[in-house]
């Protein structure tokens, strides 16, 4: 009791006057209401995250800003002051701030100031294994650098940098480094795989990768997890079970595995952040939405090592169990530079993903633009997604992926000539349960793709047909055209499609379609779209500029399936 009366003292000295944040908050309100212009479904307005006017800057609590001493017990001492009493913000200002794990409370700001960098710990002893999900799966993983769980009124701001030593944790191939970069990690310490060609933190995470078991082992009770603990990268930022999250300002970086995961959240903001983290990095997502309600992303840039935005609402049982999707999100004005998707959806998708709305983003070499990823096994309904005013350049893969045969497989495969990341399609149709994914209803408008691989992927299951996808007023300008499967009620409307060296088309196992308006330019192949597959049915182009004869259509397809006006 007298810790908590001194460091409230302390905590005192550092009081600040919140007038600047109101204005703030009521220059938000603007941006608010041109946020939820044209919105196409029914979504409350998103409450912000507020707090009182009380500060504590953490040197007042003992930290020392010099990249070498550990501030653990000065961030837990100043958050515990600040929620005790009734909250506020904990101030980090200018420095190099070297820390463990900080857990955030209920009504406390975390304000990471300009010129402020705080380090994570590189010491595994610092991240004891808890109970948690990662990757839609409940698990064991090592605790998360940034952390809250049950929590409101809880925010991360400030223009500061957040690095999360992603670089500790992460495997490292040989043949992602140049020969002098190598010989400096292997002298850092940790181990080598038998071949020579993976590079470990330590024996532990070479254990775990060893097992093959991708990234979240089967193992029953604690203790198994214990023998592959530093294989178990904690995400960065979790936040689980929280109402009112405002991340604002800082960069997160360098993140072990997913960099910010809210889950099983409502009233989330996330604006204003830049999220970083190398092309090479394992699971590096920038930002997973799971199982969450009622968010808003916007002003935000990101450059990562897989997928950049991410919806997701847990994992085949599990996620259907938990029953919970995320539903009314906002997407706006963000700047995706490396990632292995720009906007995606998935694969784990069990709980279902519907009303949302994404536009004005612009996507820089990702590898693939807008992807959708799905399989077997997974269950869930996808639904009611409206994107428009996507601009897309050099995309290595697909610029727009509806993929339900995903296989875990990063899209561009190292060492490959070629893209894909699922297999050919199967005839043979499943029976239909509750483990077969749904998506239909998606909505595409104004999507310019500049001098990419692929036009687009639309590949749905025999069983489960992707539904109900319109793609209209676009331009897409890629070596390959559009691919269509197992698609039903796929509707294009003045969509030009450029320079496409193979067929600018291939329908395959289709019905309903109808490309109105769409017209090709300097296709250089003869059958410009080709028809196939038995069950194809009511495919219909209308005020094209395609030609009947430069259409290829298989005798197996019924006759008068294709029709030219």
């Amino acid at each position: 009791m007298k810790t908590r009366h001194f460091f409230t003292i302390i905590a005192a000295l550092y009081i600040t006057n919140a007038c600047e944040t109101k204005k703030e908050s009521s220059q938000s309100i603007s941006i608010y209401n041109e946020l939820y212009i044209g919105l196409p479904f029914d979504m409350p307005l998103v409450a912000e995250a507020v707090f009182n006017d009380f500060s504590a800057d953490i040197t007042g609590f003992g930290g020392i800003g010099d990249g070498i001493t550990k501030n653990t017990d000065a961030f837990a001492n100043a958050i515990e002051v600040v929620s005790a009493e009734g909250g506020g913000k904990v101030v980090v200002p200018r420095g190099l701030w070297y820390t463990g794990p900080i857990v955030l409370k209920s009504n406390v700001n975390l304000v990471v100031e300009e010129g402020a960098l705080i380090v994570f710990s590189r010491d595994f002893d610092d991240y004891p294994l808890v109970e948690t999900s990662f990757e839609g799966l409940d698990t064991y993983r090592c605790q998360s650098p940034i952390s809250g769980k049950d929590l409101s009124n809880v925010a991360i701001t400030g223009k500061g940098i957040i690095d999360g030593s992603g670089d500790t944790w992460r495997p490292v191939k040989k043949e992602k480094l140049t020969e002098r970069q190598w010989k400096v990690l292997l002298q850092s310490g940790g181990v080598v795989s038998e071949d020579g060609k993976i590079w470990y933190p330590s024996e532990k995470s070479k254990l775990g990768d060893q097992r093959n078991n991708f990234n979240v082992p089967d193992f029953q009770v604690k203790e198994e997890f214990e023998t592959v603990k530093d294989f178990l990268r904690p995400v960065m930022v979790s936040l689980m079970n929280c109402k009112n999250v405002l991340l604002d300002g800082p960069t997160f970086q360098n993140s072990p595995a997913w960099n910010i995961h809210p889950l099983m959240c409502e009233s989330v903001i996330i604006r204003n952040i830049t999220v970083k983290n190398p092309w090479y990095g394992q699971n590096g997502d920038g930002l997973d939405l799971e199982s969450c309600k009622n968010v808003l992303v916007y002003n935000n840039n990101f450059d990562v090592g897989d997928d950049a935005m991410c919806i997701k609402s847990g994992k085949d049982e599990v996620g259907r169990k938990r029953a919970m999707p995320t539903e009314n999100v906002i997407i706006k004005n963000n700047i995706v530079y490396h990632g292995h998707g720009g906007f995606t959806v998935g694969s784990e998708m069990s709980g279902g993903v519907r009303n949302i709305h994404i536009s004005n983003c612009t996507f820089i070499g990702t590898d693939i633009g807008l992807r959708f990823k799905s399989t077997r096994g997974r269950g869930g309904v996808v639904e009611n997604i409206y994107i428009s005013y996507i601009d897309m350049i050099n995309i290595p893969a697909e610029a727009i992926s509806f993929n339900l045969y995903y296989e875990g497989k990063s899209p561009i495969p190292e060492g490959a000539d070629q893209v894909g990341e699922g297999k050919a399609p199967e005839e043979t149709a499943f029976p239909v349960t509750e483990e077969t994914p749904v998506f239909r209803n998606i909505f595409m408008d104004h999507i310019t793709v500049s001098n990419s691989e692929i036009g687009a992927l639309f590949q749905g299951l025999p069983e489960m047909q992707l539904q109900n996808v319109t793609l209209e007023n676009s331009v897409i300008e890629a070596k390959t055209g559009i691919t269509m499967a197992d698609s039903k009620g796929i509707t294009f409307k003045n969509v030009l499609i450029k320079n496409a060296i193979q067929p600018a088309m291939n329908i395959y196992n289709c019905n309903e379609l109808v490309f109105e308006g769409l017209n090709l330019e300097n296709t250089q192949t003869d059958n410009q779209v080709i028809v196939k597959g038995g069950k194809t049915g009511s495919v219909k182009f209308m005020d094209s500029n395609i030609q009947p004869s430069s259409i290829m259509v298989s005798l197996e397809v019924p006759a008068n399936s294709v029709v030219v006006d």
